[in-house]
């Protein structure tokens, strides 16, 4: 794979005859457009949109644009850049290729191996030793880079024969190496605001690289196209260049070429080029487990209309349904539990017609389960229970079983004394037998504590009945 440099660098947003174009092929046949995204590309950090908190006067991005040296005397250091697609990744790291002794290569992941690695690292360092420039690697994607991949980066970062740009949208604790990632100052980018992207857009339409005033755009368009854009600034302006292109073409189709008159994009031409929010969501990453988090915590809390939020946001970033089924079931167990014992027959039954049934009509059903969990009365006291019954197995507590609860079916276990004393339960009042059940150092160890809430309101003053009797404490044991 050869190197690839930065285009947009070459590309002024400008075509041969200096006229601003909207996309496509220039006039007179000159090359074609860049795509608004790329021609809009900040190339001072004074032109980045959000992620201020990383911009500050001596931070390691300013020092890195600068030319200084955020890793001390011994050079710039690498960076990790972590964070939503359409945040800045790319665009920070191409406004730090832009410092002086500067080359920019990029690779991508997807597509890189560990031989483009070291061929990079090998050209690195010659051209550091050999001309004086230092190279600036670009990597995009670094989550997709297995174990040996990302360990082939490692001699040119530590010895510094590149300064390594990573970009990422999962959590690099998870996803890069330990040694790579301590070699690295780690940056966590926000999404953008509503505001952030207000203005980039605004900018867009005006700004020579842009689309140059060739089209205005109405008040609810333009918040049609930010508050869609759900702060992934690449997604703002690929839409306004897919409206404005509309808006141009039908009024070439319908009036001719105007000298002067900007079109006019409003709300019909912006809900036609997006029409779907972007669903922020990744499968696998960070996404994944925030919101199936904020679900079951919402589920927990009772709040039934933030559980269905997350369970919409869910669906329609395509979660597997049957997965969001078993954390129903796992949160009506153990947050619901014998407060409504039904919630659990719900979460299974919905569990099963899931599976049977599939999008879209499973959403009616895992809806009606969320809703059911969700608004029961809540109790972990069988949760509790198994924890400190497992804790106390786990510390060695439990001696021997009783002798009469022993096995007693087999030749010789009478005269180990297997069964001897044991009392039937239905022999006894009510089903029930004073009798020692537990291990001999457990004797009196309560594991389930009803809370009160729902049926074990009833079901907690069954409890110390039961407890009262089999223990053969007192008067209610006669009970």
């Amino acid at each position: 794979m050869s190197d690839l440099f930065d285009s947009a660098f070459e590309d002024d947003g400008e075509n041969d005859a200096g006229t601003p174009t909207l996309g496509g092929a220039s006039p007179g046949g000159s090359r074609p457009r860049s795509p608004l995204a790329v021609r809009m590309r900040p190339r001072t950090l004074a032109e980045v949109v959000g992620q201020q908190h990383l911009l500050a006067p001596g931070s390691p991005l300013q020092l890195l644009a600068g030319g200084g040296t955020s890793g001390g005397p011994a050079g710039p250091a690498s960076v990790m850049l972590w964070g939503p697609p359409g945040t800045g990744k790319t665009t920070l790291a191409h406004v730090i290729a832009r410092g002086p002794g500067r080359k920019f290569v990029e690779l991508s992941a997807i597509t890189a191996g560990v031989k483009d690695v070291r061929r990079v690292m090998d050209q690195a360092l010659t051209d550091r030793d050999l001309h004086g420039r230092t190279t600036v690697l670009f990597l995009d994607e670094i989550h997709r880079f297995n174990k040996a991949q990302q360990d082939a980066l490692l001699p040119g970062v530590e010895n510094r024969w590149v300064v390594l740009i990573a970009a990422t949208t999962e959590n690099p604790s998870f996803s890069v190496v330990s040694p790579l990632l301590s070699r690295s100052i780690l940056l966590t980018l926000k999404p953008l605001t509503n505001g952030d992207i207000q203005g980039l857009v605004e900018r867009a339409v005006t700004d020579p690289r842009g689309l140059d005033g060739l089209v205005t755009l109405t008040e609810e368009a333009l918040d049609h196209l930010v508050r869609l854009a759900s702060g992934d600034a690449r997604r703002a302006l690929t839409t306004l260049e897919a409206a404005a292109g509309v808006a141009l073409s039908e009024e070439r189709t319908e009036d001719g070429p105007d000298g002067g008159t900007p079109a006019v994009v409003d709300l019909a031409l912006a809900e036609r080029a997006i029409d779907a929010a972007a669903v922020r969501y990744d499968r696998a990453g960070d996404q994944h487990y925030d919101i199936i988090s904020a679900f079951i915590k919402s589920v927990r809390g009772s709040d039934v209309d933030a559980a269905l939020h997350y369970l919409a946001r869910m669906l329609e970033a395509g979660e597997d349904p049957r997965f969001i089924s078993r954390r129903i079931m796992i949160s009506a167990a153990e947050d619901v539990g014998m407060a409504d014992p039904t919630a659990l027959q719900t979460a299974v039954a919905a569990a099963q017609a899931v599976a049977l049934i599939g999008m879209p009509e499973a959403r009616i059903i895992l809806a009606e389960a969320v809703v059911h969990v969700a608004t029961a009365p809540k109790s972990n006291a069988a949760y509790n229970g198994i924890n400190a019954a497992i804790a106390d197995v786990r510390a060695g507590r439990g001696t021997m079983v009783p002798p009469p609860l022993r096995d007693a079916h087999y030749a010789g276990s009478a005269g180990l004394g297997h069964g001897k004393g044991y009392i039937y339960s239905h022999d006894s009042p009510h089903s029930i037998a004073t009798q020692q059940y537990p291990p001999d150092d457990l004797v009196g160890r309560d594991y389930y504590k009803p809370n009160g809430n729902g049926v074990e309101r009833d079901l907690s003053v069954r409890v110390e009945r039961l407890r009262a009797i089999i223990r053969g404490r007192g008067p209610a044991a006669g009970k």
